[in-house]
C-alpha cells in the first residue's frame, strides 16, 4: 500500500463523527473540543478532518490539505494547510508546518505554525518554535528556541 492509498484510505474514515478532539473521563470537559470543531467532523468552513488513529506508523513526508487529528507516529516532515491537532500518547519525530496546532503529544522537531500553537498539559517539544500566538498551559514542556509574533512567522514564510 503506498502513502497515497492510505491517505485516501484515511480521507474516507474521517466521515465518521468526531464529537471531542480532546476528552477524558477522569478531568473535567475544558479541553473537550476546538471552539471550531462542529460534531460531525467538520469545522465552521465544512472542511473535513483526518484521522490517523492509535497504533499508525507513517514513515516519509506526509501532507494533508485539510484538519489532522493524529493519535498514531509520524516519523518525517509533516505539512497541514490547516489545523493539526497531536491527542495525547501522539508523536512525531520531524519537522511539522500547519496553521493552527493543539499538542498534547510528543514532538522530536522543529514546529511552525502561521497562526495560534496551544500547547496542552502533556505537550513535550523537543525542537525550536515559531509561531504568531501561542498558550502553554501548566505541564506542558518544549525545550528549544521560540520565536512567537509576527516578525517569527514573517521570517519562515
Amino acid at each position: 500500500m503506498t502513502l497515497n492509498d492510505l491517505i485516501r484510505l484515511l480521507r474516507i474514515h474521517s466521515i465518521i463523527s468526531i464529537p471531542f478532539m480532546f476528552s477524558s473521563s477522569t478531568k473535567d470537559k475544558k479541553n473537550a473540543a476546538a471552539p471550531s470543531m462542529l460534531t460531525n467532523g467538520t469545522d465552521k468552513e465544512g472542511t473535513q478532518t483526518t484521522v490517523i488513529a492509535k497504533g499508525t506508523v507513517i514513515e516519509g513526508k506526509f501532507g494533508c490539505t485539510d484538519n489532522v487529528r493524529l493519535d498514531g507516529s509520524i516519523h518525517g516532515e509533516v505539512k497541514v494547510d490547516k489545523r493539526l491537532v497531536l491527542g495525547e500518547g501522539s508523536y512525531v519525530q520531524g519537522n511539522i508546518h500547519a496553521r493552527d496546532a493543539a499538542i498534547k503529544g510528543r514532538i522530536k522537531g522543529d514546529v511552525f505554525v502561521k497562526e495560534a500553537l496551544h500547547l496542552l498539559d502533556s505537550a513535550v517539544i523537543e525542537g525550536n518554535i515559531t509561531a504568531r500566538t501561542m498558550i502553554v498551559e501548566e505541564g506542558a514542556r518544549y525545550n528549544g528556541s521560540c520565536k512567537i509574533g509576527e516578525q517569527g512567522v514573517a521570517a519562515k514564510n
